[in-house]
């Protein structure tokens, strides 16, 4: 019991949202994650909820938020203590890439995602016609958007789980420094309050 209290005060939980459009594949992209497994996924209507553990001593808490119209109305509601933002795109939906921009925008601009790092997952890679991760980078201007964040893109498949490795690394990497800079500015803060 002793050893198991001590491992679980070392490890740190971070809140990770995972949004994107309907169809891009956050659900089975969680699930590979997580099991590393493939599972047959239907739309989600609400939301999926994942622990994942990794290497680093953090346990990552994944939000999967459904992705239809009516469900990207409620995104905000998940925000709030947000660690890092993942965000998947479909890359052979090219119709519907203007819109997955629009939204990523929209995201980013909420104040309550200032500053929280984002990692655009590429994802259906072995797919052809699949926009690769300088593409996704100039056509969602990602440069210009996430200028004042850590940001990353990667080029992913749900089904084969390439790239999911150096996403997971990446993704822990994010909400640790996102985490450190918390406690940062609330010690701060908490010196403030005491002068």
């Amino acid at each position: 019991m002793c050893v198991q209290s001590s491992k679980q005060s070392r490890t740190k939980q971070a809140q990770i949202l995972m949004l994107g459009l309907d169809s891009a594949g956050k659900s089975t992209l969680l699930y590979k994650l997580k099991f590393n497994d493939v599972f047959l996924t239907v739309p989600t209507i609400g939301f999926n909820v994942e622990m994942i553990e990794t290497e680093k001593n953090v346990a990552l808490t994944v939000w999967d938020v459904g992705g239809q119209q009516k469900m990207r109305t409620l995104w905000g509601n998940y925000f709030e203590n947000t660690d890092s933002l993942v965000y998947v795109v479909d890359s052979t939906d090219k119709q519907r890439l203007e819109d997955s921009k629009k939204e990523l925008e929209f995201i980013l601009k909420n104040e309550s995602t200032k500053n929280v790092p984002v990692v655009v997952l590429a994802n259906k890679q072995d797919l052809p016609g699949a926009l690769n991760a300088e593409e996704i980078t100039k056509k969602f201007n990602m440069k210009k958007h996430c200028h004042d964040r850590n940001w990353y893109v990667q080029p992913c498949c749900a089904i084969t789980g390439e790239g999911l490795a150096e996403a997971l690394r990446k993704i822990t990497a994010f909400a640790n420094s996102c985490m450190k800079s918390k406690q940062e500015a609330f010690a701060i803060f908490k010196q403030n309050e005491k002068s």
